[in-house]
């Protein structure tokens, strides 16, 4: 492990204990380059963003394909890294464990772990089998020595969004089982953020917004509920994915002038030259 690493895991523990930061999802090195030039204090990875770099749905990309891309991404910048490790790529904790001991050493600061089962993905985990995935994470985390964020995530409120409740509970469980840091994508309003963040004090939550309609409240908002941290998913390549539509729709139309609309070559040859 490279002094870099080493910083920017102290670096991205740090920023969990106190305030808020935004945490955007570079979908490859060259949006990673470009965020941490924009100066974002720290990245996550995407599933999805990759998935669809790649040119495969959500859910269709390879463990190696992760770990290479959490790899890039880990040594592109000296900003930590946040990798979206689905479920662990296994339904058994000892293969959780036994992967996410292969994702720490592609030098990425935090883990997530989420509740769909492989092959599976309208079927969540129990919780008492999310649990044991979570402390087969951590032992895995401990035994390697390196000072990496664990993530405990359940999917429940993308299935219904009702179960708001159930969502918190199992936080509550996996904040019990060693998770650093816990987000349930699709928790919204202020009312359901404040009683998870009260469920889970002193530990921090992450929420996921996507756009106005998710989570409902803007980032002061956010702030002021104390809301830790703030990512956004696959939204930013979603973005660049439909500039790219809109661009080739124009050009399909005889029309030029999109072409224009992009950043400029010298701006990003800067970037990438530095």
């Amino acid at each position: 492990m490279t002094d870099g690493i080493a910083q920017a895991r102290q670096a991205f523990r740090k920023l969990h204990s106190d305030g808020i930061f935004l945490l955007p999802n570079p979908w490859d090195v060259g949006s990673a380059k470009v965020f941490a030039h924009q100066g974002f204090k720290a990245l996550a990875s995407t599933s999805t963003g990759l998935a669809w770099t790649l040119g495969k749905p959500d859910y269709a990309i390879t463990m190696d394909e992760v770990l290479a891309h959490l790899k890039s991404l880990s040594h592109a910048t000296t900003l930590p890294v946040n990798a979206d490790f689905e479920s662990g790529f296994s339904n058994d904790p000892e293969g959780v464990a036994i992967n996410v001991a292969r994702a720490i050493e592609t030098g990425v600061a935090g883990i997530s772990i989420e509740d769909r089962r492989v092959g599976d993905l309208d079927t969540l985990f129990d919780d008492k089998t999310s649990v044991e995935r979570i402390k087969a994470a951590k032992q895995a985390i401990l035994k390697s020595g390196n000072d990496v964020v664990l993530v405990g995530r359940t999917e429940r409120l993308l299935i219904d969004p009702t179960a708001v409740s159930k969502s918190i509970d199992t936080l509550v469980a996996l904040a019990e089982a060693g998770a650093d840091c816990l987000y349930a994508p699709g928790l919204n309003g202020k009312e359901n953020i404040t009683a998870a963040i009260k469920a889970l004090s002193p530990k921090p939550l992450n929420v996921l917004t996507m756009g106005p309609k998710m989570p409902g409240v803007d980032f002061e908002e956010l702030k002021q509920l104390r809301v830790r941290r703030v990512s956004v998913g696959g939204a930013l390549s979603l973005v660049g994915w439909g500039a790219i539509e809109r661009a080739g729709e124009a050009l399909l139309s005889g029309k030029f002038e999109i072409l224009a609309e992009g950043m400029p070559r010298a701006d990003l040859n800067r970037i990438f030259a530095g």
